[in-house]
C-alpha cells in the first residue's frame, strides 16, 4: 500500500466491534504481562505498517480487547483502577513495540480518567460499562486553524434530551477505528465538554488525510461534525476538571511522556542489536569488532543512563498521580503536575538523542531502507512536538523558585 495513495479525501466508514466482551484485568502484574505478550505481537509487523502506512486494525482489537483499555476504571464500578505508574509502563512497552499504537489509547485512558474526576454516578455507571465491555474511544479534541490548542470553534446546541454539535477538528489520533468518538465542543457559555458520539453517527465523517512523516499509523485526519446528535447521557463535563485542582491534567501528560520513553528504548535496543550484528569498526581503533569501540562503549552507556532516569521519574510520577487522584488538592495535584513534567522534559530529550545516536554508532549501513530504522527517530520527533518542552522548564523554575502552581488543563 502506498502512503500517498491511501490518503484519501473521503469519509472512512466506522469498524466492526469484536463480537466478544474485553477482558477485565485483575491486577497490575496481569496488566504488565499482557503489556509484553502484546508487544512481542505488535513488534513483528511495526516497520512495515509504518513503511506502508497499514492500519494496525487486528493489533488494535487484540488490544483494547485484552483488558487493558479500562486499566483505570476505579474498582467501584468494576475496573482494575491499577496505579498510574502501571499504566504509564503498559503505554511503555505497547510504545516500544509501535509508538503509534501506544499513542492511540492515550486519549481513550485520558477521557476514562476525566470521566472518574466530574460524571455523576449515573453518567459513571452507564459510560464505565460500556468501557468494560471493550468500547474503544478515538478523539476529536484540537482544531487546525485556532490561534491556540485552547481555543476552540465547535460548539453544541441543546435539544432537551440531547444535543446538536457542529465543528471541524484535526490531530484526530484514534478516531478512523474507533467505536466512540469523544469530541470537545463548547457550550453557549464557552465551557468545554466531552460530547461522545457513535463513530457511525450521522453527520461524522472522519477523513484519512494525515500525512506526518512520524506516528504514521495513529489513525488519526480530519473530523467533521455537521449536525451531529449526541444523547446526553454521553455529554461529559469535561470543564470540570479544570475549575478545581484534579489529576486529570497530568494524566493526559504521563501518558504521552510513557510513549516517548518507548521509542527511546526501541532506538537503543536497535542500536545495540546493529553495532553486535552489523556494524564494522572503525579504521583507526585497531579492533576487530565494533562492540569493543570505546566510544560506542560509552555512548551506549550514557543512553541507557538517561532512559533509566526517565523511566523512573515516569514511575513515580504515576505514583504522584495516584495521590492526587486519591486525594485531590492544590498541593497534590501540583506535585503530580511537576513529577510529570520532570518526566516530559527526559524522556523527551532521551527520546530525540537514542534516536538520533542510533545512526552515529550503527553506522550508514543503519540508514538502508530496508531497515526502516529512520521510523524511531521520525516517530520522536513527531510525537514529542505534542506540546513544547521549553514550557515545562518555564513551570519547574516557577514553581521551585517562587511557589507558582502550574496551570490547570490537558497540557499541565
Amino acid at each position: 500500500m502506498n502512503i500517498n495513495t491511501n490518503i484519501k479525501a473521503t469519509a472512512v466508514p466506522g469498524v466492526t466491534r469484536p463480537n466478544q466482551p474485553a477482558h477485565v484485568i485483575k491486577s497490575d502484574a496481569e496488566a504488565i504481562e499482557i503489556a509484553h505478550r502484546l508487544a512481542a505481537q505488535f513488534i513483528k509487523g511495526s516497520a512495515a505498517r509504518d513503511r506502508d502506512r497499514i492500519w494496525p486494525v487486528e493489533e488494535l482489537d487484540a488490544f483494547s480487547q485484552s483488558g487493558l483499555w479500562s486499566i483505570n476504571v476505579p474498582k467501584t464500578f468494576g475496573g482494575p483502577e491499577v496505579s498510574y505508574a502501571t499504566l504509564a509502563k503498559v503505554v511503555e512497552i505497547i510504545s516500544e513495540a509501535d509508538s503509534s499504537i501506544g499513542q492511540i489509547s492515550q486519549n481513550h485512558l485520558g477521557v476514562v480518567a476525566a470521566i472518574r474526576t466530574v460524571s455523576d454516578p449515573a453518567q459513571q455507571k452507564l459510560l464505565f460499562g460500556e468501557i468494560l465491555k471493550g468500547t474503544r474511544f478515538g478523539n476529536a479534541f484540537s482544531e487546525f486553524g485556532s490561534k491556540r490548542a485552547v481555543d476552540f470553534e465547535t460548539k453544541f446546541t441543546d435539544h432537551g434530551d440531547h444535543i446538536v454539535v457542529n465543528g471541524r477538528k484535526f490531530y484526530s489520533s484514534g478516531a478512523l477505528l474507533a467505536h466512540k468518538v469523544p469530541i470537545v465542543a463548547l457550550d453557549d457559555q464557552g465551557r468545554a465538554w466531552y460530547a461522545i458520539a457513535d463513530r457511525d453517527a450521522p453527520g461524522l465523517t472522519v477523513i484519512d488525510d494525515w500525512s506526518s512523516f512520524g506516528q504514521r499509523t495513529t489513525l488519526s485526519g480530519t473530523v467533521i461534525l455537521d449536525n451531529v446528535k449526541v444523547d446526553k447521557a454521553w455529554l461529559v463535563p469535561g470543564y470540570k476538571g479544570y475549575e478545581v485542582p484534579t489529576a486529570d491534567g497530568a494524566i493526559f501528560q504521563i501518558i504521552q511522556v510513557a510513549v516517548d520513553t518507548g521509542i527511546a528504548s526501541a532506538a537503543i535496543k536497535e542500536t545495540i542489536d546493529f553495532v553486535r550484528t552489523k556494524s564494522r569498526a572503525w579504521v583507526d581503533s585497531g579492533i576487530d569488532n565494533a562492540w569493543d569501540d570505546p566510544y560506542t562503549i560509552q555512548a551506549v552507556g550514557t543512553l541507557k543512563l538517561r532512559l533509566h532516569a526517565a523511566q523512573a521519574l515516569l514511575e513515580k510520577a504515576g505514583h504522584a498521580i495516584d495521590r492526587a487522584v486519591a486525594n485531590p488538592n492544590a498541593e497534590t495535584v501540583a506535585e503530580a503536575q511537576i513529577i510529570t513534567a520532570e518526566s516530559k522534559i527526559l524522556s523527551t530529550e532521551i527520546a530525540i538523542e537514542a534516536t538520533n545516536k542510533l545512526f552515529e554508532l550503527a553506522g550508514t549501513r543503519s540508514t538502508l531502507a530496508e531497515h526502516n530504522l529512520d521510523r524511531h527517530w521520525r516517530n520522536a520527533r513527531t510525537h514529542t512536538l505534542h506540546d513544547p518542552v521549553r514550557w515545562k522548564y518555564s513551570i519547574l523554575g516557577k514553581y521551585y523558585l517562587n511557589g507558582e502552581n502550574p496551570p490547570l488543563h490537558a497540557w499541565s
